[in-house]
């Protein structure tokens, strides 16, 4: 699927604006890029989500659901702030680590793999993936990465959290 320009540029705006969280939380652009690992993980989140971009997965509202139930997405929203935000805050602090740059790379490393994982199922489910909201007529796929785990993107998505949190 070719996205539309959009759809690019609000991708591309959110994913900098989250990398900018980071930056920010590292104390700038010079401390943040004089890391390797960091540097390494920029490109892949960058890289992530320009594969994305070409995937079909399928943003439609779906099935009516409760507005009460909205409370949510701010939650998720003051979620994903924090993440984006305070794991480098607190590296640049030193508060809360482990190790140096062995934990990064291992961070990176497990980063790169979960939003691999999470946007491999996008692409096999194509249109009848939703990330939006449950889809109970979907048809499922019988194909990798399904066999293996039912929800691979779910624990894509995990592994890229925790990392991000490394």
């Amino acid at each position: 699927m070719t996205p539309t320009p959009r759809l690019a540029f609000i991708t591309m705006v959110g994913t900098l604006a989250y990398l900018g969280l980071a930056i920010l939380g590292w104390g700038g652009f010079e401390a943040f890029f004089s890391h390797q690992a960091l540097i390494a993980l920029a490109i892949a989140l960058l890289m992530l989500s320009g594969v994305a971009l070409f995937s079909r997965g399928n943003l439609s509202p779906g099935e009516r659901e409760d507005r009460a139930n909205r409370w949510v997405i701010a939650a998720f929203g003051l979620i994903g702030l924090l993440a984006a935000y305070l794991p480098a805050y607190t590296d640049r602090k030193e508060f809360w680590i482990l190790d140096g740059d062995t934990i990064r790379w291992l961070g990176v490393v497990l980063f790169a793999a979960g939003g691999a994982l999470r946007i491999w199922p996008v692409f096999v489910l194509g249109r009848r993936f939703s990330g939006l909201v449950a889809n109970p007529a979907r048809a499922y796929a019988h194909g990798p990465p399904y066999p293996a785990a039912r929800c691979a993107h779910t624990r894509g998505r995990d592994a890229a959290a925790h990392a991000v949190r490394w």
